[in-house]
């Protein structure tokens, strides 16, 4: 999606426009899963934490690999490395998952184009430690580690592979002997995601071409309406909509973002990042604590309002949005005014 350049670690790169969207949203049939052990290792306050004041958990990981057959019109399979947070206890010298207090709502994070998914982790730990089950799958041609495969075109695709790690950590928590066996409850998911990750989050949540009726609410951080994706946005049942956005962010423009929450209906709302840019109010160094600590508190009370129907969830949003010369959270039937329009949307 060519808005304009960014520097991610890699050179400059565009957001290029991608073609017409070709049978993208196939779900398909969930295959074997491999799992590896889960983390013994507490979350650190090191670089790219902000703690949420929200957090009373302590915060287990666990990697999973999920193969996601071909689909009809062939092609290879697609690999999606997945990494999982979830609330943790000590047992007595590992974390273990917390089923005291489970089940937990499900999260499902979509990374931005070429950005590591640890490059999130301070704040996929911050929800966990409040107490939901975080699940970030690292799509193919989107891992900076491997660059010369990496291909934003790829995007087309990403909304299908987002419903088939929905389905498939589902049936995994089914089985008993899965360490999500207990921890999740399915009838309480949310997506969110960041740059093109919140493109393709937004797509899933509420675009006829890649809906998932399962999912109940989506954070939008700095994303589009990507034309590529085929079908209407907006045309369905209203899914609760929390759209993050910073005022100077320069590679998806506050248009983007504007566009979008005014076309979508209640509930719905927006935090505007002030003189926010593109990635540190979510991702990377911590270069903006107050940001990145707003966005944690209020994507929280999002979903506590959202998902666990917690009305004391919209009364934090406003008190955790509203932060004089850092953010504002408003649930107008408008976002604030912002110039320009959005390229590629």
């Amino acid at each position: 999606m060519r808005r304009a350049p960014h520097y991610l670690g890699h050179g400059t790169r565009w957001r290029s426009r991608v073609g017409v969207i070709v049978g993208a949203c196939a779900l398909v049939v969930p295959p074997a899963v491999l799992a590896g052990p889960p983390s013994s290792a507490a979350p650190s306050p090191g670089v790219g934490r902000a703690v949420s004041r929200d957090g009373k958990f302590a915060v287990g990981t666990t990697d999973l690999r999920f193969v996601e057959p071909a689909g009809p019109g062939g092609g290879p399979s697609r690999v999606l490395p997945t990494s999982v947070w979830y609330p943790a206890v000590r047992d007595p010298a590992h974390l273990v998952p917390d089923r005291a207090h489970a089940p937990y709502p499900l999260l499902f994070f979509s990374t931005g184009y070429d950005i590591s998914v640890h490059a999130y982790q301070g704040l996929l730990s911050d929800w966990a430690s409040a107490g939901f089950v975080v699940v970030a799958p690292t799509y193919p041609h989107n891992d900076p580690s491997d660059p010369a495969q990496v291909d934003e075109n790829d995007i087309v695709n990403h909304p299908a592979d987002l419903r088939f790690v929905i389905t498939t950590v589902l049936a995994t928590a089914r089985h008993q002997a899965s360490l999500l066996a207990g921890l999740v409850n399915p009838s309480e998911i949310g997506v969110a995601g960041h740059s093109d990750g919140a493109d393709v989050t937004l797509a899933v949540a509420d675009n006829s071409c890649c809906r998932d009726p399962r999912v109940k609410a989506a954070a939008v951080l700095s994303g589009a309406e990507l034309d590529s994706f085929a079908g209407r946005y907006f045309a369905g049942p209203p899914v609760a909509l929390l759209v993050a956005q910073g005022s100077a962010d320069v590679v998806n423009l506050p248009a983007c973002s504007t566009q979008l929450y005014d076309k979508a209906s209640r509930p719905k709302y927006y935090l505007d990042l002030l003189g926010a840019g593109h990635e540190p109010p979510y991702a990377g160094p911590l270069v903006a604590p107050a940001q990145r600590t707003v966005v944690a508190r209020v994507t929280t009370d999002f979903f506590d309002a959202e998902l666990l129907g917690e009305q004391s969830g919209i009364t934090a949003m406003t008190m955790d949005g509203n932060i004089a010369h850092t953010a504002r959270v408003t649930s107008d039937l408008s976002a604030p005014p912002a110039l320009g329009d959005c390229p590629g949307a």
